[in-house]
């Protein structure tokens, strides 16, 4: 048996994209890779996050949303950003992990804006539908495209 490569998915609060990341990563190729989700603060599960990957067949009910410092003693071997916030704080890694910073929208704060000018939820959920899919196209190509994102 060989080493699976150890992801981690870095976001500000671990509560949207970081999680949704972890989620296809476990869902599409748990064969290639042992992935994490993390924050640099904890602010819980997102609601819409579970139920547009629930939408897409992939139940994320089971993560927690984690610190990055629960995380410490993981070897981890690749930390990808996925918000901006985070690729700007994020932390130095013990050992050989590189930091490579793929950013995806923002779906809460994209639906607080729909919000604010009157969209429907499902026009909200729809934010949340769009990044869930982008992040599923990214993490398809996983392991690979991690040599074209250079930290």
């Amino acid at each position: 048996m060989t080493n699976k490569l150890k992801i981690l998915f870095l976001c500000t609060g671990n509560s949207c994209r970081s999680q949704m990341a972890e989620g296809w990563a476990r869902a599409l190729k748990s064969d290639l890779l042992e992935a994490y989700s993390a924050g640099i603060e904890t602010h819980g599960l997102n609601p819409n996050a579970v139920k547009v990957m629930a939408e897409a067949g992939v139940d994320i009910t089971g993560q927690k949303s984690e610190n990055i410092v629960d995380l410490v003693d993981i070897p981890i071997d690749v930390v990808i950003t996925v918000c901006g916030h985070a690729a700007e704080n994020c932390p130095i890694f013990p050992g050989t992990a590189r930091v490579i910073h793929h950013g995806f929208d923002d779906p809460p704060k994209l639906a607080r804006e729909l919000a604010a000018q009157g969209a429907s939820e499902e026009e909200q959920l729809d934010c949340y539908r769009r990044v869930r899919d982008e992040i599923k196209a990214f993490v398809e190509q996983l392991p690979g495209n991690l040599e074209e994102n250079p930290s």
